[in-house]
């Protein structure tokens, strides 16, 4: 299955920092594959939060933004 825009919510936006929730009947694997959230490129910063409900695991990850892809990555 594919990103669906209708799963995807603002927890909180402020001083242009977004905290997003995404839940999917998907694997935490299929959603964390980069380019996965690429509909929503425009919407997303490097820096952002998302708290992604998967179908196997709930995990809180950080958005790296480049020119040509979303991907989500373990906090350090």
């Amino acid at each position: 299955m594919a990103f669906q825009n209708k799963k995807l919510s603002v927890i909180a936006y402020a001083n242009g920092f977004t905290l997003w929730h995404y839940v999917a009947d998907e694997t935490m694997t299929a959603i964390s594959t980069s380019g996965y959230f690429n509909n929503v490129i425009t919407l997303m910063n490097t820096g952002d939060i998302i708290i992604i409900n998967a179908s196997d695991s709930t995990a809180i990850k950080k958005i790296t933004v480049s020119a040509s892809a979303v991907s989500v990555g373990a906090l350090a």
